[in-house]
């Protein structure tokens, strides 16, 4: 793979190699955790004939797993099945240092549907914490079984779930003349049921979602330079934003769906701007010789993150906004660490900024306290870049490299859990984790 950086606006282009054109993305957990919570996830009991459409089980572990917080036992070692809490012997499972039990089961419906029903069991208090009967069909099992997964999640930690989510990433394909194709496509939060949504021959670059989840802004080079498109996902509608001269780049959505900040070089020199969408009237945020891109959102749609070169070397700066978009007063330095700290995402509670931070030559994923300032580097890898937060501020998403190949791979917030999604052959990147869904 050949990386190419244009010096001083800290994004990705990049020169990819063949990809299957229905490629499953596949999720490797590379580190847990020793203080994740036991938690015995037993398979559902299927109250029909032949064998279960899903194996829910398989995917709630999954989920429980990648989280970070949780250790689910092997199957292997489950003493017993039970599928209802009257069934559940709890002074077994304590005996296996067990805190927490799932157990469940799938019963078909006369109309092809199903009802899944599932219970959270408190194994050392001997009592249950959640259980919900769900209906769904053959196509929304998967989803049913991430929905279990944050109910789980949220019953234990106190904190929304974020399994029933969406990526989007960046992925491109060769066709037999050996011409690449880009695509931006999406998927379940584990890899599953990817959707390609939009297809060119130039490349793309920078997704981000819609606070609703039901569009994309991205940037396309589709007539042969940088411009800004919103995708609909569900229509299928393309729709052209900004064509400026010059440069049209780093768009990203406002958290209350009204704006976007982009970067833009209309003037000369890449500065950020918020463009309201419905009107597409522009307000120019920065204005400083240097260059400034990347912005970010602050939860509250008063403020943004961006990144410039202003004081020698690239570094975050923030800034707030009035209600009118306009800036109040003069952005202030937000990273010091390093000279190199570039391409913000900030936490949905505002508390954190991820950032891509230079240390040496190698580019890794960093986190750092919006109030304290506090700094931890959260990976070890060459060539880490597009760091995303899942919506409930739990793990980052990213992209990163493997043996030359790109791919996808997430980090929890504390450093403690870490995993790999990847295709099975070529490369993905650019990845944006999508809103929580409100339905």
């Amino acid at each position: 793979m050949i990386w190419m950086r244009r010096i001083g606006l800290f994004t990705l282009l990049w020169l990819l190699i063949s990809l299957p054109a229905r490629a499953v993305l596949t999720i490797e957990i590379t580190q847990g955790s020793d203080e994740a919570m036991p938690i015995a996830v037993v398979p559902f009991a299927w109250g029909g004939e032949g064998k279960a459409p899903e194996q829910l089980d398989q995917i709630i572990g999954a989920d429980l797993h990648r989280s970070g917080f949780f250790r689910p036992l092997d199957k292997d070692d489950l003493i017993a099945r039970p599928n209802t809490a009257s069934k559940v012997n709890y002074a077994d499972w304590r005996a296996l240092n067990v805190n927490y039990l799932v157990v469940g089961r799938i019963l078909p419906r006369d109309d092809g549907s199903y009802t899944v029903q599932f219970q959270l069991l408190d194994v050392n208090r001997r009592q249950q914490l959640a259980g919900y009967s769900l209906q769904t069909d053959k196509s929304g099992l998967r989803r049913t079984a991430h929905q279990i997964s944050d109910i789980i999640y949220q019953e234990i930690t106190g904190k929304r779930g974020a399994f029933d989510t969406f990526i989007a990433y960046i992925t491109v394909i060769r066709d037999q003349a050996d011409k690449p194709r880009y695509q931006l496509a999406i998927a379940d939060s584990d890899g599953h049921n990817e959707q390609v949504i939009y297809k060119s021959r130039q490349p793309m670059l920078s997704p981000s979602w819609s606070p609703d989840g039901k569009k994309l802004v991205f940037v396309s080079f589709a007539r042969g330079r940088s411009e800004i498109y919103i995708q609909n996902i569900l229509s299928g509608e393309t729709r052209r934003l900004a064509e400026f001269s010059g440069l049209n780049s780093s768009p990203t959505w406002s958290p209350d769906g009204e704006y976007l900040a982009m970067t833009l070089s209309r003037d000369g020199n890449p500065e950020v701007y918020v463009m309201h969408i419905e009107d597409r009237s522009l307000q120019r945020i920065t204005r400083n010789g240097a260059i400034d891109t990347e912005p970010a959102w602050l939860p509250d749609s008063k403020g943004l993150v961006f990144t410039s070169d202003r004081g020698g070397s690239p570094q975050l700066y923030e800034v707030a906004l009035n209600g009118d978009m306009r800036p109040a007063g003069r952005p202030a330095r937000l990273t010091f660490r390093g000279s190199y700290n570039a391409r913000a995402s900030v936490s949905p509670d505002g508390k954190h900024v991820a950032m891509v931070h230079r240390e040496g030559s190698r580019f890794r994923i960093a986190v750092q306290n919006r109030d304290s300032g506090q700094f931890r580097v959260l990976t070890d890898s060459r060539l880490d870049e597009s760091p995303s937060f899942a919506p409930n501020g739990s793990m980052i998403i990213y992209a990163t490299e493997d043996d030359y190949r790109g791919i996808l791979s997430a980090v929890s917030v504390d450093g403690r859990a870490q995993q790999q999604l990847s295709l099975q052959q070529g490369d993905v990147r650019e990845p944006a984790w999508s809103p929580l869904r409100s339905e």
